[in-house]
């Protein structure tokens, strides 16, 4: 089977350990377009109703000329493109911090992202059960344009935990 196995209907992200990730490893991602439901439904779930994301008459009179998604909504999906694509496996802890989030571009409806991760550190932890990634995220439209990046830290498992 490939890398993403699959189980009937089900994907089962491949095994991974914290050993498996070297300073410099990135992914690309797959890209997924960002559309006007996904604003709406982002703004309906959060309780953000910023007239910039949900007022088109407002939006218009903007320095961007339309409504344009949530920040946080962008960084959620880097997440979810990153985290589904399997790159992580199955040995991501918790998520420790998220550093230096900058929003670089606005994110419009229609504009599709896609994701370079890129491991820029790998440092031991207190606990021998697990180590700490730091990932880089940045974020693409698909003009090549930077919108959003950001630095990611998890707590990952070792692979000596998995085998004990």
């Amino acid at each position: 089977m490939s890398e993403r196995q699959m189980s009937g209907r089900e994907w089962t992200p491949p095994e991974r350990a914290f050993e498996d990730f070297r300073v410099g490893d990135y992914i690309v991602t797959n890209g997924r377009t960002v559309d006007t439901a996904d604003i709406n439904l982002f703004a309906g779930l959060t309780g953000d109703q910023y007239p910039l994301h949900v007022d088109e008459m407002y939006a218009s009179g903007t320095r961007f000329g339309t409504r344009i998604a949530h920040g946080p909504l962008t960084m959620c999906i880097a997440v979810g493109l990153v985290g589904t694509n399997g790159w992580y496996g199955t040995c991501i802890e918790a998520l420790l911090e998220c550093r230096s989030l900058k929003a670089t571009a606005p994110v419009i409806s229609g504009d599709t992202l896609r994701v370079r991760a890129t491991v820029s550190q790998v440092e031991e932890h207190k606990s021998p059960k697990y180590g700490v990634l730091h990932v880089d995220y940045d974020v693409i439209n698909q003009k090549d344009e930077s919108v959003m990046n950001f630095h990611w830290i998890m707590l990952a498992r070792r692979r000596t935990a998995l085998e004990a």
